[in-house]
């Protein structure tokens, strides 16, 4: 199975347990990667048999913005459910990283795969 992918894509929301983190928007940079045929896209070069990518990016920046999770642990369910219910895709890789979170570490976050390569 091919491979589309979206690396670094950077977020702003409000996330966190913490009082501070309720109030003030950090960010959050999101790759995700996941498993489309684009055999019908390369031959046809029609964008309708393509993942978009922009709409994909779209939509994900939509719903961080939208949802204040307290952990990145339930965005990042969240987020993979949404790409895989609205957009068709059969398995995805996302990595959620929140840069800042412990001072001593370029990010911190989590990598799940959902559903099933064919």
């Amino acid at each position: 199975m091919d491979r589309v992918y979206i690396r670094g894509l950077e977020v702003e929301t409000i996330i966190g347990i913490y009082d501070w983190e309720r109030v003030t928007p950090q960010l959050l940079v999101i790759d995700l990667e996941m498993a489309w045929d684009i055999s019908e896209a390369a031959r046809s070069e029609d964008i309708e048999a393509a993942l978009n990518y922009k709409s994909v990016s779209d939509r994900v920046i939509e719903h961080v913005q939208a949802n204040h999770c307290l952990l990145i642990e339930t965005l990042a369910e969240q987020l993979a459910a949404l790409v895989m219910s609205e957009f068709s895709v059969p398995w995805l890789c996302l990595e959620l990283n929140k840069p800042g979170a412990v001072p001593a570490a370029r990010t911190v976050g989590v990598r799940i795969e959902r559903g099933t390569l064919a």
